[in-house]
This record gives C-alpha cells, structure tokens and sequence, in this order.
C-alpha cells in the first residue's frame, strides 16, 4: 500500500516536467497509447489533459492545438483498440496476466459493456482502466464500427477538451494556482476514481442482497 503512495506522489510531481519535456508530440503519444493500446492503462489520462490546459493557461502551450492534437490521438486510440478487440477476438480472455496487462479489468469493462452498451465507448472516456479497454471489448462484440465510430468521435472529443479547459479556466480564474498544481492533480485523481467507487459498491450490495 505504501509503495501504491509512494508511486503516486512521484507521478504528481513528475507530470510537469514530463509535460515540459515531451512537449506536443509527446502528449499525442501518451494519451494515443491510454485509449488504444491495453499496456497503456497505468497512464494518467485526466491529471495529464487537467495539467497541459494549466500550462496553457501560462502561454506555455497552445490551447486549440492542444484541442485539436489529443482529440485526434484519443480518436485514433480508441479506434485501434476496436481493431485490437476485433482482430484478437475472445483469445484476449487466455491471456496471461504480466506487468502490462490485467484480465481482470478486461472482465469488469465487459461487464461494463453489457450494461451500457453504445454508451459504454462514451461513460468510459471518464472513468480510469475502463477507458483503456473498452474499445477493445467494442471489437470483440463486434459493434458496427459506424456506430463506433459516432460514439468514439463525441467521446473523446468531449473528454479531451472538457479536461483541457478545466485546467486553462482554473490557470486563468485562480492567481499562482501553478504553485499548488499538485493539490489540482490530486483532485482530479479523486473525482475521476469517484465512478469507479460507486459501481463497486453498486456490485457490492447487489452481491449482498441476492
């Protein structure tokens, strides 16, 4: 548990760097790689988009191309997970757990799936390690990738920009905020894990009751 903490406080403390380092292409990869490529479940998707609009917010980035770069990457991400799912089909669910990849969050974001169907490729650009697989469930139920397609493009778009703009209001609405950017990112963490905490007590009491 301790390790668990201590991973994130480094995390917390390395994203501004990180993001001053990678610059553009840098943050395409990364959020590319947490919405289309299953290893790519352990990066911080929200707190990373919450900290680039901060730094827009500075002028040390660009906000509209901020937008317009990681929309696109989150598309494309998304859109190679479908393949991924598709391509690889149920034999995903054979695989052996390792470092990259965890079949027990395959099996809960398929639950997921057949609870919210369509709405699943959008509710899950919002909530952590569901985002990263749902995609690939999508290809592996074989949803018409039109219809996909519609669901990824609103998603994502919606996502990205949503927590772009929340980090450049608040960089331009609270003096100094930079200052206490890792307090933000805590935050962010805290409410983005919130979906995840009320389906599992949904599950919970469900399990309880019957």
């Amino acid at each position: 548990m301790l390790d668990k903490v201590k991973e994130l406080f480094i995390l917390l403390y390395s994203l501004p760097s990180l993001i001053s380092s990678v610059g553009y292409f840098g943050l395409f990869l990364i959020i590319f790689a947490e919405t289309g490529l299953m290893v790519g479940f352990f990066l911080p998707g929200d707190s990373l988009l919450v900290t680039a609009g901060l730094f827009a917010s500075k002028g040390d980035l660009n906000i509209f191309f901020l937008i317009i770069s990681l929309c696109t990457a989150a598309i494309l991400g998304d859109s190679t997970g479908y393949f991924i799912g598709k391509k690889a089909g149920q034999r995903l669910f054979q695989k052996e757990d390792s470092r990259f990849f965890k079949k027990k969050y395959l099996c809960k974001t398929q639950e997921f799936y057949e609870k919210y169907g369509g709405k699943t490729i959008v509710l899950a650009r919002f909530v952590p390690i569901i985002r990263t697989f749902a995609p690939v469930i999508a290809g592996i139920a074989k949803m018409n990738y039109k219809r996909f397609l519609f669901f990824n493009i609103f998603g994502g778009t919606f996502w990205v920009t949503g927590m772009l703009l929340v980090g450049y209001f608040l960089g331009k609405l609270i003096p100094n905020i930079e200052q206490n950017i890792h307090l933000v990112i805590i935050l962010v963490i805290v409410i983005s894990f919130i979906p995840v905490l009320i389906e599992y007590y949904k599950t919970k009491n469900t399990v309880i009751k019957h």
